[in-house]
């Protein structure tokens, strides 16, 4: 398989494990702020949109 495709999967999964660790970081806290909320959701919509990018560039280059 393509390295540039393994690199993709890489990034998707950690990722993934980063935003879960940081959200469940943010949950235990005792008062959670707005701006640590709202910069989660900034980073997890980042995070998807790059991880898009990154599939549909890794499958455009392998077909």
């Amino acid at each position: 398989m393509n390295l540039f495709l393994w690199i993709t999967i890489g990034f998707i999964i950690a990722g993934f494990v980063f935003l879960s660790f940081t959200k469940r970081k943010i949950e235990h806290r005792p008062n959670p702020t707005n701006s640590s909320i709202i910069w989660w959701v900034v980073g997890t919509a980042r995070w998807g949109v790059a991880g898009i990018a990154l599939i549909t560039w890794a499958f455009y280059t392998i077909m």
